[in-house]
């Protein structure tokens, strides 16, 4: 057995302690036990006693091995968002399935943060770097270039790396068009009913902007204007727009195109400060999803991009390296009022399982 206050454990002490062949415990160690058919039981098992005799692979020693460090990275603009910190336990599980180990860092919606950030993650010698979502990707494809560091762009395009993205023009459309029809239910729906909220001067929004507008034109037979609010992603920005707009219409339009779930912060904190008459018959749609919507009082429909899906092409990207640059548009799913969906955060396993109910424990 190891010494745990004179060294840490090595795959052999483990192979010992689990019973388990020490191939097997390397498996379940790089994340490849389930294409070699061993038990989920196992893993856990060798998992927790890893944990327990604080094992720790040596990267460094592997990078000498193989050339390789097993180090690759995510870049995401921010944290405290459902989507972007959805996909980055997604990406982890993803990147420990293949054997990899994931650094996930943020660059703040600044350029030169992005570059900086990046230039960092290469001195780790990280042998890949996805780039979601951030402010300037060609400014980051310049970096990776110069270091020879295979990239893939998902979630917003770049124009000199191969790029995974949402159908952004295409998911915007189907979610006017199911708000426009949920609207039209309650009477009659002029154009000037129907407004989008958010946004910036970027890919993804001028996308969703062309798709709302011919989801709007398509159902009134005009062509629409002076229904867009930019707001930049910011949910202050985004509550003082709809204040401006109440101020200045008394109402609230019947249907909101929010265009993500930070603008959508926006309009809750507007509601927060008015009563219910504000937005008693309001029919919402927004390019995002976050469960809590479902147990708002109005309707919210939401178009959910699918990171996984995005994610996982953009390792077959890496590996099929192709001679120039490619762009793969990645259908959104909508999501119906009052729907909770599973997400990665299901996957966790708690460590200690409840074993009697509350009442049980606690009476």
């Amino acid at each position: 057995m190891a010494d745990q206050s004179s060294k840490k454990a090595t795959i052999y002490d483990l192979s010992v302690l689990s019973g388990a062949s020490a191939s097997t415990v390397s498996a379940v160690l790089n994340g490849t036990w389930q294409k070699r058919r061993i038990s989920a039981d196992t893993a856990d098992r060798i998992l927790s006693l890893a944990k327990a005799q604080r094992y720790t692979t040596n990267l460094q020693a592997r990078g000498l091995r193989s050339s390789k460090s097993g180090l690759v990275g995510l870049l995401v603009p921010v944290y405290d968002n459902r989507f972007f910190s959805s996909m980055a336990q997604t990406f982890e599980g993803q990147a420990r399935a293949r054997g990899l180990s994931p650094m996930v860092v943020s660059g703040r919606r600044d350029p030169e943060e992005e570059r900086r950030t990046v230039e960092t993650l290469i001195a780790y010698s990280i042998d890949a770097l996805f780039i979601a979502g951030v402010t300037d990707p060609d400014g980051v494809h310049q970096v990776c270039a110069r270091a020879g560091l295979p990239h893939v762009n998902i979630d917003l395009p770049g124009k000199l790396a191969s790029s995974v993205i949402s159908d952004n023009r295409g998911g915007a459309q189907v979610l006017t068009e199911a708000i426009l029809r949920h609207a039209a239910q309650g009477g009659m729906l002029s154009p000037d009913d129907v407004v989008l909220f958010g946004g910036h001067d970027d890919h993804a929004s001028r996308e969703r902007i062309t798709g709302f507008h011919a989801a709007k034109n398509a159902f009134f037979g005009v062509e629409s204007g002076d229904d867009i609010e930019i707001t930049g992603y910011s949910p202050r920005m985004t509550e003082l727009a709809f204040e401006r707009f109440y101020a200045r219409e008394s109402r609230l339009p019947r249907c909101l195109f929010i265009n993500s779930s930070i603008n959508f912060e926006g309009l809750l904190r507007f509601m927060g400060r008015h009563d219910g008459e504000a937005f008693g018959d309001i029919v919402v749609g927004c390019f995002d999803y976050d469960p809590f919507a479902s147990f708002l009082p109005f309707p919210v429909y939401m178009a959910k991009p699918n990171a996984s899906e995005m994610l996982k092409r953009g390792f077959e990207l890496l590996e099929a390296a192709p001679e120039r640059p490619v762009l793969q548009m990645i259908e959104p799913q909508l999501i119906l009022p009052r729907t909770a969906l599973v997400g990665p955060l299901d996957d966790i396993r708690d460590p200690v399982a409840p074993s009697k109910s509350f009442d049980q424990r606690h009476g």
